[in-house]
């Protein structure tokens, strides 16, 4: 996660379903498929292994017993030092279980979150957790509350990116444009900066500014030979202004450099560029 440290993993979150928000989100997809052609998700049921007694004590949801404290990122397990070992354990196994969950579950992923919460609330990290895992479930409001909490806290994770998606979630897109012109804003650099672009661009979208979206867009200008999810997901949300603005053709050069970027196939761009040829 741009943020999901929780079971070691760097998945993004997934973005918000909108016509030029970004895919999928989510806190963090940090994977996304843009609109609403995005495939279901079948969802896994959880272990039938379980550590019964450990769930009848706390009232969380129950814990597979292959779930370890120590599959838990050593840096999130180094915020818990401040617990005594037995909540420690409890809270990264939950945190562990939660990161596993995400893709297929986030509704379990958040119990489990919610549940370390109960233990840790004071923890960055474990704030984090439930503010990306709300964020998978579309939850806005409470992504936002909890996502803001774990920034106060010192979370080390760039957060601003999800907290300016919700802030469009929760109808606000002129707070999100408003973020994006933070000096946090300013230091993100890479995937997180372009992140900030494709929440902004979708914020532009929301007030029916394609144009001004464009422009973020592209500046610094776009380099069709970049491949990868963050990329990918860019030049979508690309083309997909482009089309809105009425450039059918440009906007289909934009869905073929998205295919050729997408090596792990997060976009529908293959089937946009059959209904536009």
């Amino acid at each position: 996660m741009a943020s999901d440290r929780h079971n070691g993993s760097e998945e993004r979150p997934p973005r918000r379903d909108s016509n030029a928000g970004g895919p999928r989100r989510g806190p963090a997809d940090r994977r996304g498929t843009p609109r609403s052609s995005t495939p279901d998700r079948a969802r896994r049921a959880q272990p039938r292994t379980h550590d019964a007694d450990d769930a009848s004590k706390s009232g969380g949801p129950a814990l597979s017993a292959r779930i370890e404290a120590r599959q838990l990122a050593p840096d999130v397990r180094r915020e818990l030092i401040t617990l005594d070992k037995a909540t420690a354990d409890y809270v990264a196994r939950h945190l562990v279980a939660a990161g596993e969950l995400l893709d297929d579950d986030p509704e379990a992923a958040l119990e489990h979150a919610k549940a370390a919460r109960n233990r840790a609330a004071r923890i960055a990290a474990v704030r984090e957790a439930v503010g990306i895992a709300a964020y998978h479930v579309g939850d806005w409001a409470q992504a936002l509350a909890e996502l803001r909490a774990a920034r106060r806290m010192g979370s080390k994770s760039p957060l601003l990116p999800l907290i300016a998606d919700c802030e469009r979630g929760v109808g606000r897109p002129e707070r999100a444009i408003e973020l994006a012109k933070s000096p946090e804003a300013a230091e993100l650099t890479g995937d997180d900066a372009d992140e900030l672009r494709i929440v902004v661009a979708g914020a532009r979208s929301d007030l029916g500014q394609n144009e001004q979206a464009l422009a973020i867009l592209s500046s610094p200008s776009l380099d069709p030979t970049r491949t990868g999810t963050t990329t990918a997901r860019l030049f979508y949300v690309y083309a997909e202004t482009l089309l809105a603005l009425g450039r059918q053709s440009e906007a289909l050069q934009w869905f073929m450099n998205t295919a050729a970027s997408d090596i792990e196939a997060v976009t529908d761009a293959e089937e946009r560029i059959t209904e536009l040829s």
